[in-house]
């Protein structure tokens, strides 16, 4: 994470404050050092960013916030033709200039130029594609490094294509799963607004009569309309922002992103948590066994998987394996050590690493998180409907007691 230090530097005699941006005081006096060369670095003290600073680093998390990303379709698409150019012989400058004038995608068209000029400059393709990185993905820059070394970009092109068709398949049917649900919870919310803007009020001039306590059912009906009536596009509003808002520190603050990552696989959130954890494991699990398969080392493979990973929790967890195949560990207990494996999964890849057949182990690893994720998405509507049963009977009844308890209790009173 980014800080920021008062650098206090000595030259000539004079003392003055130099603002530095680093991860960690000691890198900040480095910095300095490189930065002021003829000079002495006395003191390094953190400090808070600068107004104007704030101001920018607000604005560019709000523009990347709404920044319209590029579908994967066409970045499948443009992957798939310039695999099927290169197949055919066609140089990778050609290729890309066609790419480039045949793409629908404004911002495919302009960085497929750019990498192609950068290449007619004498760049190679990995060093042409790796400021767009974000766009594209760290597979896809690992891949194309591999189809350099290996002098076949078409290979490593089709593999990238074959990777990003199962991921963009895979969050389409947890899409096309929630989707239903999710339709069905917001009919039901605005139905019940409507009710409660229009029958409520009906019933109001009755509820003020009665002399006696109302129950709490129907106080809670009346405070609801109250609410929505005179503060009804203030909450909205504060809705509306406070989405924006969580969009907003989740995409730009490292800290609110993996406390908010930590809490959505957490045993509490029923189906949410063991969808995110089958669908990133799916996802690291392939690109990893991919890219092992297709000759890349062990080490730089799973550097390259743990960057395709979204949720930080998970990440940090993944992010020791390498680390702990560096102290001499193998592969099978580095996994075991992230506690995100099964035992009988660890036991296959320690099979596959002891049998030369690693890379088929892994096949198998991410073959079954596949049917678990897909086990989860085909039967989503059987464990999501209790939930949406319960949620539809509490609003039936909060409404159906709220408007009909105290009918009883006046037709109670009318007995008397």
């Amino acid at each position: 994470m980014i800080k920021y230090f008062n650098v206090t530097v000595m030259e000539r005699g004079k003392k003055r404050l130099e603002l530095v941006k680093a991860e960690s005081k000691m890198q900040a006096v480095k910095i300095a050092k490189n930065k002021f060369s003829g000079a002495m670095i006395t003191k390094a003290a953190e400090t808070t960013a600068p107004v104007e600073e704030s101001l920018s680093n607000i604005l560019g998390g709000i523009k990347k916030a709404f920044k319209k990303k590029i579908p994967i379709n066409d970045k499948i698409s443009t992957i798939r033709q310039i695999a099927v150019m290169t197949d055919a012989g066609i140089p990778i400058t050609d290729t890309l200039e066609d790419v480039a004038d045949n793409t629908d995608n404004q911002k495919l068209k302009d960085i497929y130029s750019k990498m192609n000029s950068d290449i007619n400059a004498g760049n190679s393709m990995s060093d042409a594609m790796e400021p767009y990185v974000d766009e594209f993905g760290h597979v896809a820059l690992a891949m194309t490094k591999l189809g350099e070394r290996t002098g076949n970009i078409s290979e490593s092109y089709h593999k990238l294509a074959d990777i990003l068709e199962s991921i963009r398949d895979n969050t389409s049917k947890f899409k096309k799963a929630i989707r239903t649900p999710m339709i069905t919870m917001a009919a039901m919310g605005i139905a019940f607004t409507i009710l409660i803007m229009v029958v409520v009020p009906k019933f109001k001039d009755i509820f003020d009569k009665f002399k006696t306590d109302l129950p709490l059912p129907t106080q809670i009906l009346l405070k609801l309309e109250w609410a929505f009536s005179n503060y009804g596009l203030l909450i909205l509003a504060v809705l509306i922002g406070g989405i924006y808002t969580l969009k907003y520190f989740y995409q730009n603050n490292m800290d609110f992103k993996y406390k908010m990552d930590k809490l959505m696989i957490h045993p509490k959130f029923y189906l949410i948590n063991k969808a995110i954890f089958l669908s990133t494991m799916h996802k690291y699990n392939l690109v990893f066994g991919e890219l092992v398969r297709s000759g890349i080392p062990v080490s730089e493979a799973l550097d390259t998987a743990v960057g395709m990973v979204d949720n930080l929790a998970i990440k940090e967890q993944l992010l020791t394996v390498n680390a702990n195949i560096g102290r001499g560990m193998n592969l099978a207990e580095a996994f075991a050590l992230t506690g995100l494996y099964q035992n009988m999964l660890l036991q296959m890849i320690k099979a596959g690493e002891a049998g030369g057949q690693l890379d088929a182990m892994l096949q198998k690893v991410t073959d079954y998180y596949d049917m678990e994720f897909q086990d989860l998405i085909d039967n989503l509507s059987a464990y999501i409907e209790p939930v949406l049963l319960f949620f539809i009977a509490g609003l039936v009844l909060l409404m159906a007691l709220g408007i009909f308890l105290p009918m009883w209790d006046l037709g109670k009173a009318v007995k008397e």
